[in-house]
């Protein structure tokens, strides 16, 4: 018989409402042959917030597992023997603490930290440019990226203490060029600061433990050759940037999920075949295929997934390692010159902006360039939809179909447990109550002291993990050790040259305008933990292009600030962008408290928002609703000249 070469680790990226419902999904998972887990966690958690704090209102348990302490973690993994696991755990700002909880519980369990396998994503280079959970500014962080890779080298060998996550870039409208380049500068900033905490001798195995976390679109063959070019380009810099001679330490190791980017609302059954080919992108080439899959539901652009949902995703992954002949045969693509040319052409494009972000001093250094060219980089992906340009079925070509039968009837999304937010904030009140607060201080004293000193960040956090302090007491501590930042959101105040096409709507513009009596003005806000910036990015920076006066300072504000901005801006207009499923409690708050400032300001909401959300968000007072199907922006400037001036629509 043929032999076969091992498939990849098959995952699915969970985690909702609670540790104990999230601990149920894993198992239950697990039971249907997924081969690893992949952690999500909500966003107090990612940012470093308890379950009760302001910020946290609405989020808990939305788009993942709340993690407060260490009795949370217990619950996460129970059952599950975390030496016999490969975790990875999508986390970011507070990776050093998550680790922390997740050591903690497995020496509970008996397990020897060394036989730990898995990963924490532990990038936030890429939170500044897309995803937005970071807390602290650039440099204190990367100092505890580096801290995690130094620690795990010495105590964990065999976990991947970052994961350099370029999925995000895509996500925020990266080019392949820009998502080879971005994610290897930020690989190259991680190294070069890593490189005075580890002994010479010891920096080529822990190159060799950096891995990626990818995006495949939908142009597979495309994202194929990226791949590849990925593999050849890190190669190039291990061995000529670093001296690495052992061809194991170079080897460019990532996990993959698939584009939800493009996964629509409308049709939605149509994005099974999307995952699908999307997934042949990082599993045909065996030269350059992913150690771990991780697809998401067809329907996650709708709400959240189902435990069914997600089995479909896992069966897709079986069939094709386990029912095909993949496995069987060697590269497919070595010495196709059509793929060996569209690989040099990415490698060269990767390497010219390379060579720009290394002369402004490095992917730091180069944080806002690099936002920039996101936001303008994800403009032309939309305007190319608007346009026709790029197809999208059922979109923008071939619109009328028949009713899917998949999403009638009530039950074709999971919806959150409402009590799991009190829930939790109880268990939370509960186990402050029952430690010992004083060993709880001595702890956190500690690991205040080696923020401050520069003396490596895990231990004391392990420490103060043991002791039973919660995920915001770590927070606060790094908060006042290293101080917040606010990363920049991408948009000028100055139009783009973007402006072709946009006459009737300037002109309309500027009618209203003068109407109104002083330029028609929206301001954008974005309540809450949700740090998925792409879409208010792209409505103001449309609304600029269309003439309009706009405001907008980015993402993570209370209903209470952004009532503030309101008074202080009179806007014509206020715009909330709610990706996180908080959308309800969230929104009610901000319009209590316009009425409660005596601010008569129409609202427009988007996110993805279920139809009966959207019918109590109108009856909040919501003037308009806009979900991932609403992809034509030039029609919702409209609605927002119409909304602010009414008498537009009676001089058209």
């Amino acid at each position: 018989m043929t032999e076969r070469d091992k498939p990849w680790l098959f995952r699915t990226y969970a985690g909702h409402s609670t540790a104990a419902a999230s601990n149920a999904l894993y198992r239950s998972n697990l039971a249907k042959g997924q081969t690893g887990l992949s952690v999500a966690f909500d966003l107090p958690t990612q940012t470093g917030y308890d379950s009760d704090h302001v910020l946290a209102r609405g989020e808990v348990g939305k788009v993942g597992v709340p993690i407060a302490h260490l009795g949370d973690m217990r619950t996460l993994f129970d059952g599950i023997p975390l030496d016999a696991m490969n975790t990875s755990m999508t986390i970011n700002a507070t990776a050093p603490w998550l680790l922390a909880l997740y050591i903690a519980v497995a020496e509970e369990q008996g397990a020897d930290p060394a036989a730990l396998q898995g990963t924490v994503q532990n990038d936030i280079i890429k939170e500044y440019l897309s995803r937005g959970t970071y807390i602290c500014p650039p440099k204190p962080s990367l100092r505890m990226i580096t801290d995690v890779a130094a620690y795990t080298g010495r105590h964990i060998p065999k976990w991947n203490p970052m994961n350099v996550c370029s999925y995000h870039l895509q996500e925020a409208g990266a080019t392949p060029e820009e998502e080879l380049a971005f994610a290897l500068a930020t690989a190259q900033a991680v190294l070069d600061d890593l490189k005075g905490k580890v002994p010479a001798e010891e920096f080529p195995g822990m190159v060799g433990r950096i891995s990626f976390f990818v995006n495949a679109g939908i142009r597979f063959v495309t994202e194929m050759c990226k791949m590849r070019a990925f593999t050849e380009l890190w190669d190039e810099i291990c061995r000529d940037r670093y001296g690495v001679e052992d061809e194991r330490h170079r080897r460019f190791r990532y996990g993959v999920q698939v584009n939800s980017l493009g996964l629509t609302e409308q049709q939605p059954e149509n994005n099974v075949y999307r995952i699908l080919l999307e997934m042949l992108a990082v599993t045909l080439s065996k030269n350059a295929r992913a150690r771990a899959v991780q697809l998401p539901a067809w329907n996650e652009a709708l709400g959240l997934p189902r435990p069914w949902d997600q089995q479909w995703s896992l069966r897709m992954q079986q069939i094709l390692a386990y029912e095909t002949d993949l496995l069987e045969y060697g590269d497919l693509f070595d010495g196709n010159p059509a793929i060996a040319a569209k690989v040099e052409a990415l490698k060269d494009g990767a390497r010219a902006e390379l060579r720009q972000i290394d002369a402004m001093g490095g992917a730091v250094a180069a944080i806002e360039y690099m936002k920039g060219r996101l936001v303008e980089s994800n403009a032309d992906r939309i305007a190319r939809i608007e346009a026709g340009e790029t197809v999208v079925v059922g979109v923008n070509r071939w619109q009328a179909g028949e009713p899917s039968p998949l999403t009638a009837g009530d039950g074709t999304i999971m919806v959150a447990d409402p009590r799991a937010e009190a829930d939790q904030i109880a268990r939370l009140q509960a186990w402050r109550s029952a430690r010992d607060g004083a060993a709880v201080r001595r702890a956190l004293d500690d690991l205040r002291q080696a923020a401050l000193t520069g003396a490596n960040i895990m231990p004391p956090s392990i420490a103060a993990a043991k002791a039973g302090a919660t995920t915001g007491e770590w927070g606060t501590v790094v908060r006042a050790a290293f101080g917040e930042f606010r990363a920049p959101t991408g948009v000028s105040r100055a139009p783009s040259n973007r402006t072709e096409g946009l006459d009737d709507i300037r002109a309309e513009v500027d009618a209203a305008s003068s109407r109104l009596g002083r330029r028609l003005k929206l301001l954008v806000g974005k309540p809450g933990l949700d740090g998925h910036s792409n879409g208010a990015e792209q409505i103001a920076a449309r609304a600029r292009d269309c003439g309009m006066e706009i405001a907008y300072e980015g993402i993570r504000l209370t209903p209470e600030e952004i009532v503030a901005a309101a008074r202080d801006e009179a806007p014509h207009v206020l715009g909330l962008s709610i990706l996180s499923g908080s959308h309800i409690p969230l929104v009610a708050e901000v319009m209590e408290r316009l009425r409660d400032a005596g601010l008569a300001i129409p609202v427009v909401v988007g996110g993805i928002i279920p139809d009966d959300d959207a019918a109590e968000l109108r009856d909040l007072g919501v003037s308009r609703i806009y979900t991932p199907k609403d992809f034509e922006l030039n029609r919702i400037m409209r609605d927002i000249v119409r909304i602010a001036d009414p008498q537009a629509v009676a001089a058209e």
